[in-house]
């Protein structure tokens, strides 16, 4: 049985694909896969060009943003970036103290800690922004839902913008600006950006009312940064500021970030989203899971080798702490779940379990078993939880439903966090299961892959992957295009990695061999028969200097 569900698209149909002649026929499939059927549509994801950034005006008070900091600026106010501790919220505030500095602005740059203030605008810090001589605070990634906070600010004369991307409340909080293309009354043409995504359209309509919009392409590499750390969708504008952040990031990378890529063993020039998704990401919020995001600030910002280089020596032992933490969170995790029964919703929680890595754990468990999972941090007095989920399964719209329960709470429809006072866990616990057990009864909870085509191995080469490439960047909303190949040999199959977490193989076809490795396939290599049916992504394998290609195998199952 095919441990996925196989959805293999329909393929182009013939009067479609004589009226885009212009392109090779595998990139129409691709691109009428994902939606793409007019010329014009196919031109312009494959370039990806200006043509998709939006007029920042369009934005929902951007003008009393502009007209509030360019006060600020002109007055020279102490003007506070308070951003989030995830890779986005940290790139966000680089990017706007970077962009207000050039500006000849006096910037602070505000992160709070995690583990002891927790997410989201908070009382305490913007009164001791106030009481350093603070008197406009801006947010990244933040501040949507945080309603008594900006009327305290206001009742204190502190003033308040708010850029988020996050889903609002239907009470917006009273802030001189409320920049977000999620909400209703918004014009702007796309609502997918990041959090960075969104300053930066800040910072482009100030930009643009001084003639210096040119600023902008130096700060680009961020936005690429935190696009592809918050794993949003890979389309429209996002796919042009991606693109250019990585032509960026490839050619004149900004100390730390060369830094980092040493560290990790990359090589600048080459690297694409995955690189940043599954490496460069990680590193940076591994500062903000185990001790403070400002470290990860300092490295983006510092003009110091030395300092550039300590720093992304001390990052990168902190991602391998985290990796291990993570780990063995994982496995008392997973025994708690499998212990009771798996159900509709997993449901794990652990007085130990560090607060920065719940989110991780909660991933990883959604990932393996295709199920909303919820990992929680229990407290005498107070709990925090993290929630990761599957498209079945909309979490924000069901944590809204027990919203009297939470503290606080936030997050997109398949990942979410919130803080409750411990003695409401069990009515917590309770509501969500039902609300889980209701939405997803007869639901077909495996994985679900759409495939782009089906192809023989030997009709594959080299210029099939150069031709793929026109439509990267890969990822949220524009998945690396999937290929089904039938009756394929196995000719060798190992474990490989730790505890034999992943499969290698040898496959064959006709006349060609390939390599094929399948990461988190090893619990099935007792089901490996000759022939198979395979699904798979063409990728390039970097190993000891040299690049050749080999499946990605996502998942196999005995030949028809």
């Amino acid at each position: 049985m095919n441990h996925c569900r196989w959805n293999l698209l329909p393929p182009v149909p013939d009067k479609h694909l004589t009226t885009i002649s212009d392109f090779p026929p595998l990139i129409v499939q691709l691109l009428y896969n994902r939606g793409l059927t007019e010329p014009s549509q196919l031109e312009i994801f494959i370039t990806s060009d200006k043509r998709l950034s939006g007029n920042p005006f369009l934005l929902s008070d951007m003008h009393q943003a502009v007209a509030r900091i360019y006060r600020a600026l002109l007055c020279g106010e102490n003007i506070a970036i308070y951003g989030d501790f995830d890779v986005d919220g940290i790139v966000g505030t680089a990017l706007l103290a970077q962009g207000l500095s050039t500006l000849g602005g006096k910037v602070t740059p505000y992160i709070p800690h995690r583990l002891t203030e927790g997410y989201g605008l908070k009382t305490a810090a913007l009164e001791n922004l106030y009481r350093e001589g603070i008197s406009l605070v801006i947010t990244v990634d933040c501040g949507i839902t945080a309603l008594p906070e900006v009327k305290k600010a206001r009742r204190m004369g502190l003033d308040i913008i708010i850029t988020d991307h996050h889903t609002p409340l239907p009470e917006v909080p009273p802030a001189i600006a409320v920049i977000n293309p999620k909400l209703p009354n918004s014009n702007y043409p796309f609502s997918e950006l990041a959090g960075v995504g969104v300053a930066l359209k800040l910072l482009q309509a100030l930009f643009q009312g001084m003639g210096k919009e040119e600023l902008l392409d130096e700060l680009i590499d961020l936005v690429a940064l935190g696009t592809i750390g918050d794993m949003m969708p890979l389309v429209g504008e996002n796919r042009y500021l991606v693109k250019q952040g990585l032509r960026l990031i490839n050619t004149t990378p900004r100390l730390g970030v060369r830094e980092m890529v040493t560290q990790a063993g990359l090589n600048i020039g080459s690297l694409d989203a995955g690189s940043i998704s599954w490496v460069l990401a990680p590193r940076l919020n591994a500062a903000g899971r185990l001790e403070h995001a400002m470290s990860s600030y300092k490295l983006l910002m510092t003009n110091s080798p030395q300092e550039a280089h300590a720093l992304a020596i001390w990052l990168e032992g902190k991602n391998t702490e985290r990796q291990k933490l993570t780990a063995k969170a994982l496995a008392k995790a997973r025994e708690q779940i499998l212990a009771k029964g798996i159900s509709p919703l997993l449901l794990a929680s652990d007085k130990d379990c560090p607060v920065g890595i719940v989110g991780l754990v909660a991933g990883r468990l959604s990932e393996e078993f295709y199920r909303p999972a919820i990992v929680i941090k229990t407290g005498e007095q107070v709990s925090t939880g993290s929630c990761r989920s599957i498209p079945e399964f909309n979490i924000i719209l069901a944590l809204n439903q027990c919203s009297s329960l939470f503290t606080q709470f936030g997050g997109h429809s398949q990942a979410a966090g919130f803080t409750l006072p411990t003695k409401n866990l069990p009515r917590f616990q309770q509501t969500l299961s039902q609300l889980a057990a209701t939405q997803l009864a007869g639901v077909d909870l495996r994985p679900h892959l759409d495939i782009d085509a089906e192809v023989a191995l030997p009709d594959l080469s080299g210029g099939t992957l150069q031709t793929i490439q026109q439509l990267a960047p890969f990822g949220q909303g524009n998945p690396a295009p999937i290929f089904l190949s039938r009756r394929v040999r196995v000719i060798d199959c190992h474990t490989m990695g730790n505890n034999g977490e992943h499969l290698r193989m040898k496959l064959k076809q006709g006349s060609t061999m390939w390599d094929g490795v399948g990461f988190r396939l090893g619990n099935y290599q007792a089901e490996i028969s000759s022939p198979l049916d395979i699904v798979y992504n063409l990728e390039i394998d970097r190993w000891g200097g040299e690049e050749r290609l080999r499946l990605n195998i996502l998942d196999f199952a005995p030949a028809r």
